[in-house]
């Protein structure tokens, strides 16, 4: 199989069937093999009974019924996926869908394949098209204090929208505890760790909505999250 698409969602009636039909007909345009997993974090709203009535082909809702926090989705899939790429992305597709195909094409063209693609608002001079003066200077705010916690020199550590050779997410993930936001900082700390190869792809936001984390008070927990994150992954030895 080529790939295997991730939506993690939480409560998202109000756009989940749209999105499963605009996913379904872009993949089944681009790809002779994939999958679609929505990985449902314990929602109220009936959003997986939403995916599943539209019984599209290659889509699977998947969720044991607990509210755990994005982390907890996007993991849980990341271990049944079966994409030989497996690349996960918001439920209100923020970057599109021509970023799948971008991300597949890149990992192809690599000789030596990169185990992580990470999406990067900061390499696209429009990747904050939309945004307010004040919501991008917070968002690039909050990325450089996360990337100085964490000692890592990546450009946008908290895209939503990444890709991984499957051998290295099964690795990657296997080891991952954090359920909640902090996930994509300790998921890349553990590639770094164990010296996985990084690739970014420059992706734009286009579509907007608010966002769910708040960042005077996500800043703080995120930054203990990563201090205890660190010293676990230290004490690991290759």
């Amino acid at each position: 199989m080529q790939l295997s698409l991730i939506i993690p969602m939480y409560n998202e009636s109000k756009i989940i069937a749209d999105t499963a039909k605009q996913l379904s007909a872009y993949m089944q345009s681009r790809f002779e093999s994939y999958e679609i997993l929505f990985s449902d974090d314990g929602s109220t709203d009936g959003c997986g009974d939403l995916v599943r009535s539209l019984s599209l082909p290659q889509v699977r809702v998947i969720g044991d019924g607990t509210n755990r926090g994005k982390g907890y989705a996007v993991r849980r899939a990341m271990l049944e996926a079966e994409g030989e790429l497996v690349m996960f992305t918001d439920a209100d597709l923020a970057y599109g869908t021509d970023v799948i195909g971008r991300a597949y094409d890149l990992y192809q063209a690599k000789t030596e394949k990169p185990d992580l693609i990470l999406g990067s608002r900061n390499l696209d001079r429009n990747g904050y098209d939309g945004y307010s003066l004040l919501r991008k200077i917070m968002s690039k705010l909050y990325i450089r204090v996360l990337c100085l916690a964490g000692g890592f020199r990546l450009s946008d550590s908290q895209c939503g929208c990444k890709a991984f050779r499957r051998d290295a997410a099964k690795d990657i993930f296997g080891r991952c505890e954090v359920d909640g936001f902090a996930f994509d900082l300790e998921v890349i700390l553990w590639a770094e760790h164990l010296q996985y190869r990084i690739e970014q792809i420059p992706v734009r936001v286009v579509n907007h909505r608010d966002s769910k984390v708040h960042i005077l008070r996500d800043t703080f927990r995120m930054l203990s999250d990563l201090r205890r994150i660190r010293k676990r992954i230290k004490n690991v030895r290759i």
